[in-house]
């Protein structure tokens, strides 16, 4: 019975962490530029597997020809 359980209270707010002193705009510019290049190499690889979560995707070859042309 759902009912009977008290409430959850409210979660605080989520507060920004500062930023790390002595980072400078260059370094934050390579972490960046690093973090676009992996993301795409990512993506590289994940456009090469061919199945999802629930197997091969694409319908399956079940014709095929027979050395008599037909």
């Amino acid at each position: 019975m759902g009912f009977l359980k008290p409430k959850m209270p409210p979660l605080p707010p989520v507060q920004p962490l500062p930023e790390p002193p002595g980072v400078s705009q260059e370094e934050k510019d390579a972490i960046a530029a690093e973090q676009r290049e992996m993301e795409r190499k990512r993506k590289g690889r994940r456009s090469t597997i061919l199945t999802g979560p629930l197997g091969v995707e694409d319908e399956a070859e079940t014709e095929n020809k027979t050395l008599l042309g037909s």
